[in-house]
């Protein structure tokens, strides 16, 4: 593997350290998990994860289990950029325990903090993100879900939808509307528990990359009022910011995969013998693996810009934006390519370059479709020219 985006100066000596530190780990010890039941393996990965003290960079808070006070985007970058380029599930068992826990990390009280943070950050607690719903994906102020207020409680009915480790977390962040004032501002961020009475999982989704997700159904779901996160109708600003701080790292895991598709395409190439040479002696193959080598920095560039910006501090919604879209769309071209180096093989169900193109596809969909992403670019754009 090659490490020289390791020496740009985006990174402090600390982030080479810790690449090189999971670099082995991930290679021994997760690279080959992939079993035939997906929930197992999601919770065994968690397990590992937070047993070798990688989670810890996934909360904030040295006194809840933290790395350090605040999440440090580019720590979270090299991590799901290292697991994803090993094993798509264990990128996403390590994303989940971040963006599940993040709104307690950023909004929480101390309570919810010591109760559930240090639990995520050993792998002992599986969180959840549940903010869409079946008519409510990118327009979030379009929810449904509600929360009324009821003596000491708060009582929730509705549905979400897409919810990633639905099915196998123990505390579920939950976005419901509460009525403060209307559209976004209305919304507030609630704690539930699994297995709290009104709560069930409606359906469990099945999907082309297998992952824990589910449809959940709240029915008179009656949550003590201290599960509520932050203050009333600030849900939709505690949502953004949690966005904010994983957004990137999506890029990130794209960014991975796309590395280990190369990695695979090189191999194939130099090795596959045809017409008394190489594959790799063609100069078509060449023409390819260079552009899929250019699209692979790209997306370093822009994935590690964002991250450094928002850890200086600095408005980084159109970087992390642009981020994204490259780096999965991106992705995307580059593992095309490489199913297509190796012909009838990477199609073969089970091949590295064929998991690696059932995995890359959602990344263009969740935490902002690349549509969104555009608007959202193009929004700040216009925004700074007026």
């Amino acid at each position: 593997m090659q490490r020289e985006h390791l020496d740009w100066p985006f990174f402090e000596p600390r982030h080479r350290d810790l690449e090189q530190a999971l670099e082995p780990w991930a290679a021994a010890q997760v690279r080959d998990v992939h079993g035939d039941d997906v929930d197992a393996d999601c919770r065994r990965l968690v397990r590992m994860l937070g047993a070798a003290g990688w989670l810890s960079h996934a909360v904030a808070g040295r006194q809840y289990g933290g790395a350090a006070d605040v999440i440090d985007t580019r720590s979270i970058c090299l991590l799901r950029e290292t697991l994803a380029r090993h094993n798509g599930l264990a990128d996403f068992a390590f994303a989940m325990q971040g963006l599940g826990s993040g709104a307690i990390s950023l909004a929480g009280s101390e309570a919810q903090k010591a109760q559930w943070l240090p639990r995520v950050a050993r792998g002992e607690a599986i969180s959840a993100f549940a903010l869409s719903e079946p008519d409510a994906g990118s327009d979030v102020a379009a929810m449904q879900c509600a929360a009324r207020a009821e003596g000491g409680d708060y009582v929730l009915d509705g549905e979400k939808t897409w919810i990633s480790n639905g099915g196998i977390a123990d505390l579920y962040v939950v976005f419901a509307r509460t009525g403060e004032a209307p559209g976004a501002r209305g919304i507030s961020a609630f704690i539930v528990e699994a297995g709290t009475p009104g709560f069930e999982i409606a359906e469990r989704i099945e999907v082309i990359a297998p992952h824990p997700l589910a449809r959940l159904r709240f029915s008179d779901c009656r949550i003590p009022a201290a599960n509520r996160i932050g203050a009333a109708g600030e849900g939709f600003k505690v949502a953004m910011r949690t966005l904010d701080v994983f957004r990137t790292s999506v890029a990130a895991a794209a960014l991975g995969f796309a590395r280990r598709a190369m990695e695979e395409a090189l191999q194939h190439a130099t090795s596959r013998r045809m017409f008394n040479g190489t594959l790799a002696d063609f100069q078509l193959t060449q023409a390819k693996l260079a552009q899929m080598a250019t699209t692979i920095d790209a997306s370093a560039l822009l994935t590690y810009r964002a991250a450094w910006q928002r850890d200086q501090g600095r408005a980084v919604t159109r970087e992390a934006a642009m981020a994204k879209m490259t780096a999965t769309e991106g992705a995307q071209q580059v593992i095309d390519a490489a199913v297509q180096m190796f012909g009838g093989l990477g199609v073969r169900s089970g091949m590295p370059v064929e998991r690696l193109y059932r995995e890359i596809r959602s990344l263009r969909i969740y935490e902002g479709a690349t549509e969104v992403q555009q608007l959202i670019i193009a929004r700040e754009l216009l925004k700074a020219g007026r």
